[in-house]
């Protein structure tokens, strides 16, 4: 509404269009509270794993250059070829993407800032990507990754440490349904032969190949053995088995990861067509899949990069990771019933006179200071509402107490602390100089005050 002078100088009113309401893209989605809390408590869960297993954060940017993942993830992966989100900035002519996965991200700040010149680094890292595919269930086109990377380090009790972190993660969520399925993708010469002889195999059965096959057949056939196509299942089942073409050294490394995993107690299924969806993975590959959350089963996966370094422009150097998707993971806590409750305030401040003010503030600021949540009413309008209002605003917050700044209570040189979670509504009177000690020491205990309310 704008306005206009009349012939008298008065003001007046002009209707303007109403603004169009504008919504977010579709497949990238807003965070809420209070499901927002499930997923500060999962980020919280992830980070004391991995300082207890001395993996520290590494944080790369959302954007970078597109060469990045034409290089590092392959021209012929799906990834690459349809669902990137890819862009020429307007203001230097350069071809950027926002990315679709962080390890290559990961790669490019390892090698730039030459974080291998004193030895391995173990990294973690979680946060947005982006690949735009058809929104579904636990998959969106802004999605979010937890990851962990090991770099600098060859031996396969790397590979089993880092399948073993994960597996740790699902007993500290209490995380059911999930089973580990093992494979060895060898070396590129071992590939190169089992790769000759599976077109010939897939070639002898061209007319049993649907269209993205036969566009694959000769780019990257490994990924047809990853095909749902029922009507493919036969001819991929019979196809010659990668691990089969694994020469000595490549067997051994698989063999001395599984050997840990057995001895560690962490049951597996070996799947010979588990390929994984980028071009850079060689010897272990491995996923943690579930039946529960339909067609996208895969809740993290990974495996062993050692050519990706170099292939960024880095000195040759192994290593081996996974990430895991939080959708899905959230999504299967909550399909079980396990997601925790979104937890309130301990305090909850009834303010009666905004005269008050002035000492809720010191109050409840000293409160905080000492730790605990406080969430202080804020009136609406004239006043700070009725107590009755208050009343129910505080019981809907969740907080497990009242703080209630009355007249007569601060003249005193009191405030009352009252119970919301009992069943009784206990309260007791408070001095103003005992407020931090009482409440500390209530909330502790997990019990209400001792005198029922009047």
């Amino acid at each position: 509404m704008t306005s206009e002078l009349t012939l008298n100088g008065a003001a007046k009113p002009v209707k303007t269009a109403k603004a169009q309401a504008l919504t977010a893209v579709k497949g990238m989605n807003d965070l809420l509270p209070p499901a927002s809390a499930q997923w500060e408590w999962l980020e919280d869960k992830v980070r004391g794993l991995m300082a207890r297993h001395a993996y520290r954060n590494l944080r790369t940017p959302i954007v970078e250059p597109t060469a990045l993942f034409v290089r590092g993830l392959g021209e012929v992966t799906d990834i690459v070829e349809k669902e990137m989100y890819s862009f020429e900035d307007r203001l230097n002519g350069e071809q950027l993407t926002l990315r679709p996965e962080a390890t290559a991200g990961v790669v490019r700040a390892v090698v730039e800032h030459n974080m291998l010149y004193n030895g391995g680094q173990r990294l973690y890292y979680m946060g947005p990507m982006f690949r735009h595919e058809r929104p579904q269930r636990g998959r969106y086109r802004q999605f979010h990754q937890i990851g962990a990377e090991a770099l600098g380090f060859p031996g396969a009790e790397v590979d089993a440490e880092l399948i073993l972190l994960a597996a740790t993660l699902w007993q500290e969520l209490g995380l059911q349904d999930v089973r580990l399925e093992l494979n060895s993708l060898g070396q590129p010469n071992e590939r190169a032969a089992h790769r000759a002889a599976l077109i010939t195999h897939l070639e002898a059965h061209a007319d049993v190949l649907d269209e993205e096959a036969k566009r694959r057949l000769h780019t990257n056939p490994l990924r047809i053995l990853d095909t749902k196509n029922p009507a493919m299942q036969a001819v991929v089942e019979a196809a010659p088995k990668l691990i089969d073409f694994l020469g000595e050294a490549s067997l051994a490394h698989f063999n001395a990861v599984k050997a840990i995993l057995d001895a560690s107690g962490v049951a597996y299924r070996i799947n010979p067509r588990l390929v994984r969806g980028m071009d850079y993975y060689n010897l272990t590959v491995f996923e943690f899949v579930t039946d529960r959350l339909g067609s996208q089963g895969t809740i993290c996966g990974g495996g062993r990069y050692d050519y990706l370094i170099e292939q960024v422009g880095g000195k040759p150097a192994p290593a081996v990771g996974w990430a895991l998707g939080m959708e899905r993971v959230l999504e299967l806590l909550k399909e079980q019933g396990t997601l925790p409750e979104a937890v309130g305030p301990d305090v909850y401040a009834i303010v009666p006179d905004a005269s008050a003010l002035p000492v809720v503030f010191k109050t409840i600021q000293t409160l905080r200071a000492q730790g605990m949540s406080v969430q202080m009413h804020a009136g609406a309008g004239e006043g700070m509402g009725s107590m009755k209002s208050q009343f129910k605003k505080a019981d809907g917050s969740g907080a497990q107490f009242a703080l209630i700044f009355g007249g007569d209570e601060l003249a005193r040189g009191e405030v009352t602390l009252k119970a919301l979670r009992d069943g009784a509504g206990a309260q007791e009177a408070v001095p103003l100089a005992d407020v931090t000690t009482r409440v500390a020491a209530k909330l502790a205990q997990g019990v209400a005050p001792s005198q029922t309310a009047g």
